[in-house]
């Protein structure tokens, strides 16, 4: 009885080693929204790129490297979070923006992953308020094993009276790999 249950011991290490691992990581930016004219509401038809979210090859990634993961050994990736931070003026809140949108995008494969709207009136307070996205059920798998992957931001509202520094935040579930 004693060998059986060393076999059963054995065989359930055996298996938990071949189990997908499963980690986070995030991949951040900043963006700055210009100020529109002096006494004009101006509107924001476009939202500035944020340009770490171009071309990211998820094989440099620091988590990934850390958990000897590559991006062709991903099985799934979905986002867990997305919020968008006001980083400077810290006096400025979000009333200058309506609707922001998020999307994935590899070659020319795109897909939303997160939005939000009527953000103007979240009432989200100063200092440096932070707005979180609701996040779309999509699997980004596709998009992360591809050469490179880039995050658009898309966004409408009115030009903010003075310059606003924004940082965005993406976390991702990512599974794959081996324990």
């Amino acid at each position: 009885m004693r060998l059986a249950s060393l076999f059963a011991a054995a065989g359930l290490v055996g298996l938990v080693a071949c189990a997908p691992a499963s980690f986070t990581t995030e991949v951040k930016g900043e963006s700055t929204v210009p100020a529109g004219p002096p006494g004009v509401t101006t509107l924001l038809n476009a939202f500035p790129a944020i340009s770490s979210f171009a071309g990211m090859d998820f094989d440099q990634n620091q988590d990934f490297k850390n958990r000897g993961v590559t991006k062709d050994e991903v099985t799934s990736v979905k986002v867990q979070s997305l919020t968008l931070k006001v980083l400077s003026p810290n006096d400025q809140d979000f009333t200058f923006l309506d609707t922001v949108e998020f999307y994935a995008r590899a070659g020319d494969r795109e897909e939303r992953i997160a939005q939000r709207q009527d953000i103007s009136r979240l009432n989200l307070r100063t200092p440096n308020p932070v707005l979180s996205l609701n996040v779309d059920d999509v699997e980004l798998q596709p998009f992360v094993s591809a050469p490179t992957m880039s995050i658009i931001v898309r966004g409408r509202g009115v030009m903010p009276e003075r310059e606003v520094r924004l940082q965005a935040v993406v976390t991702l579930e990512v599974e794959g790999g081996l324990l």
